[in-house]
Formats: structure tokens, C-alpha cells, sequence
């Protein structure tokens, strides 16, 4: 059985752009070309991956992403005509595992989705729970703890925190968190573990001084 990807993408040519690419890779594709009609289609498609265009009539794509998002963690790719660092942040705050800025190349695109398919399908580069201070990291069941509380964490960024947990008190360089992530394709930007970053500090809270900056090397989870 082939895997869903939804396209909601507004200009007809780009859609049918990428259409064409992704079935030659054997992917069945539903499209969508306003926000209301891809929430409708999500539910119903129940696709893999959604590719979703940030400009679109009805519901812009940050209000579908974040109605996705509070009840799903479906895998998201956010395409955008907007390259400005905060359009990146919102958009990857808001819970998209990927930012691709147009004009894209198609087979860059189809690649990103490779990418975010397979990390969400290998949720964590391990099994088991990890433990750093006060953070928990059950890799197996998909799911991080600030003591008792429960952490709202995407696919992404699970991953990118057990990698961390994983190698606790080293430095881990961004080239090695983007290959945590499943995202040594071509095209991928290291920028974007910096967003992720950025986000996941901010969501685990109390637990968040447990994570360390290192200037021009990468990032560190101390216990």
C-alpha cells in the first residue's frame, strides 16, 4: 500500500510540479488548495506527510498546522515564498518539521519528505528510557518527562533531544544533530536544528537549563 502525502499548495502549476514528482516515487497524492479543504482532507486521507503551502485562502497554513498540530503529530513540511529568519521560527514553532522556501527544486522537496518520513517512522535512534537530571526520555513509547510533566514534543524534536540525552554532557556539532534527525539530504539547511532548538528549549521549561549552548560548535544536555 502506497503512503499519502498531501499537497496543499494554492498555485495549480506548482501543485501539479510537485504531483508529478512524488507519484514517480511511488507515492499516492491528495491535493488540497485552500485551508478548510485540507484539514477536510487530512481527516479524512489520513496521509503520512502533509506538504503545506504557508499562503492560502481561507485559513493561512500556520492556522492549519497549528489545528493539525493539537491533535496530531503528523509529519509537516512548510512551503513558503518568505525566507526571513522569523517566518523559519513561526513556522517550526508552531510544530512543521521542515521549511523548504520557494523557488524549491522539486527533487529537493521529494527528498525533504524522504527525510521527515523516515525519522517519523523511526521515531528514536534507540530504545529505552534516558534519563538527564530531571528530564526523562522513554524513546520506546515516545515520550519525555520535566518530572512528572509531560513534554508536547514533535517527531523532531523528541529525536533531537535523545540525541543529546544520548551523548549527555558532550557537545554534539549541528552536522551530527542534523543526521540525528534523518536530514543529511540534499538541500537540507543545519539552521534548521538551530529552530528546532530553539523551540524545544522553550518547551521543556524548568528542564530547559539542562540544555547548553556552545558557541560555533554546537549544542550539550548537561545533568
Amino acid at each position: 500500500m502506497s503512503v499519502t502525502i498531501l499537497i496543499v499548495e494554492d498555485e495549480v502549476r506548482l501543485g501539479d510540479i510537485l504531483e508529478q514528482y512524488l507519484r514517480r516515487e511511488g507515492y499516492h497524492v491528495e491535493r488540497a488548495m485552500t485551508g478548510p479543504r485540507a484539514l477536510e482532507l487530512w481527516r479524512a486521507a489520513r496521509p503520512a506527510l502533509m506538504l503545506l503551502d504557508l499562503m492560502l485562502p481561507g485559513l493561512d497554513g500556520l492556522e492549519v498546522a497549528r489545528r493539525v498540530r493539537a491533535e496530531s503529530a503528523l509529519p509537516i513540511i512548510m512551503l513558503t515564498a518568505r525566507d526571513e529568519e522569523v517566518d523559519r521560527l513561526v513556522g517550526l514553532g508552531i510544530g512543521a518539521d521542515d521549511y523548504v522556501v520557494k523557488p524549491y527544486s522539486p527533487r529537493e522537496v521529494v527528498a525533504r519528505v524522504r527525510a521527515v518520513l523516515r525519522r517519523s517512522q523511526h521515531a528514536a535512534p534507540t530504545s529505552g528510557t534516558l534519563h538527564v537530571g530531571a528530564l526523562t526520555i522513554d524513546t520506546a513509547a515516545f515520550e519525555a518527562r520535566c518530572g512528572e510533566q509531560i513534554l508536547d514534543l514533535t517527531v523532531a524534536e523528541l529525536r533531537l533531544l535523545a540525541a543529546l540525552a544520548q551523548a549527555a554532557g558532550a557537545v554534539r556539532s549541528r552536522a551530527e544533530l542534523l543526521a540525528a534527525l534523518g536530514g543529511l539530504e540534499r538541500g537540507t539547511d543545519e539552521r534548521t536544528v538551530d529552530a528546532h532548538v530553539k523551540n524545544l528549549r522553550r518547551k521543556l521549561g524548568p528542564c530547559g537549563e539542562h540544555l547548553d549552548t556552545v558557541r560555533g560548535v554546537g549544542y550539550r544536555l548537561k545533568s
